[in-house]
C-alpha cells in the first residue's frame, strides 16, 4: 500500500507492517495519521526504522493518536513523565514484559497500545515477538467461539505489580501498593475501530472467568493462552537503533525475548489511552 509520501509493507502473514518513508521528527497531517491508524488496526502492530526523534517528537507523535496514559509502575524518563523507561542492565537477569501479555489489560478502559522506542539495544537479541489475537480468535472452531461469545474474563494486575520482584528491588518498577486494578472483558472483543473480533486473554493478566472459579477456568484458559501463542498467529521483530513498534493492544499479544544476558537494553514507551471495549 502506498501514498505520496510512504509505503505500508506487511511483515508477516496475518500481523505486522513496515511503513517506509516517512520521518517520524515532521509533524504529521491527518491523512497520514488516519493511513496510519488504518493500518495498526488492520494489522496490530507498524513498525518505523531509522527515527531519530526527541522525546518531545516522540509525544507529541504520540498524542496524534490518542491521549497518553501515565504508566503507574514504570520508572519515567527523567524529565518526560509522559515516558516510561524499559530497561534490562547487565547486571541483571530478569527483563520487563518476558512473558506473554497485553498491556492494561486490567484496567476498566484498556489501553489503546503502545509506542516503543529502542534508545540502547544489545548486540544481538532481544527481539520482541508480536501475536495477531484477530487470527488467534479466527482459528479456534466455530463451537467454540459461539461458547467463549456469552463469556467474560477477569483480568487484575495485583499478582504482577502488587508483589515484590526483582524489577522493584532494582528500581525500574514502582508504586506496588497502586496495584489495585481489576476489570472484566469479554473473551473476544469487538475491536472498536476494525470491527473484528479479537482473543481477548492473556497469561500475565487473566485470572479466571467470571462466574467461574480461577481452578474451573484454568484447563480452558490453558488452552487459549496456548492457541494464541501459536506460531502462524506470530511475527519477531529485530530490534535495531532508532526502530519504533507502535502495537495495538485490543488486536495483539507480544512478549519481550530475554536472550541478551550481560548487555544493556534501554526503550522508550509510551502508551496511549483507550475505550471501552465490548
Amino acid at each position: 500500500m502506498r501514498n505520496a509520501r510512504f509505503e505500508i509493507r506487511p511483515t508477516g502473514p496475518v500481523v505486522g507492517a513496515e511503513i517506509l518513508g516517512l520521518d517520524l521528527a515532521t509533524p504529521l497531517d491527518a491523512a497520514e495519521v488516519a493511513t496510519i491508524r488504518a493500518a495498526l488496526f488492520d494489522r496490530g502492530v507498524v513498525f518505523f526504522r531509522d527515527q531519530k526523534i526527541t522525546p518531545d517528537q516522540h509525544i507529541a507523535f504520540a498524542e496524534r493518536f490518542a491521549p497518553i496514559n501515565i504508566n503507574r509502575f514504570f520508572r519515567p524518563v527523567e524529565g518526560h513523565p509522559k515516558i516510561a523507561e524499559v530497561r534490562k542492565e547487565p547486571d541483571q537477569r530478569r527483563n520487563i514484559g518476558g512473558r506473554w501479555h497485553t498491556d492494561h489489560s486490567y484496567d476498566q478502559i484498556p489501553a489503546l497500545g503502545s509506542i516503543l522506542l529502542a534508545r540502547d539495544l544489545p548486540e544481538a537479541g532481544g527481539d520482541t515477538i508480536f501475536a495477531s489475537m484477530y487470527a488467534a480468535w479466527e482459528g479456534l472452531s466455530e463451537g467454540l467461539r459461539a461458547t467463549l461469545s456469552g463469556m467474560r474474563a477477569v483480568h487484575s494486575s495485583r499478582h504482577v505489580f502488587g508483589v515484590k520482584r526483582e524489577q522493584t528491588q532494582d528500581g525500574r518498577l514502582a508504586n506496588m501498593d497502586a496495584a489495585v486494578q481489576d476489570a472484566v472483558h469479554p473473551v473476544g472483543i469487538r475491536h472498536p475501530g476494525s470491527g473484528r473480533i479479537a482473543l481477548y486473554v492473556n497469561p500475565d493478566f487473566t485470572t479466571h472467568f467470571e462466574g467461574w472459579t480461577a481452578e474451573e477456568s484454568k484447563p480452558l484458559l490453558d488452552f487459549l493462552f496456548r492457541h494464541a501463542q501459536r506460531p502462524e498467529y506470530q511475527m519477531r521483530f529485530a530490534w535495531a537503533p532508532g526502530s519504533i513498534a507502535f502495537w495495538d493492544n485490543r488486536a495483539t499479544q507480544h512478549l519481550a525475548v530475554n536472550d541478551y544476558h550481560g548487555e544493556r537494553r534501554l526503550m522508550h514507551r509510551i502508551t496511549l489511552e483507550g475505550v471501552p471495549l465490548v
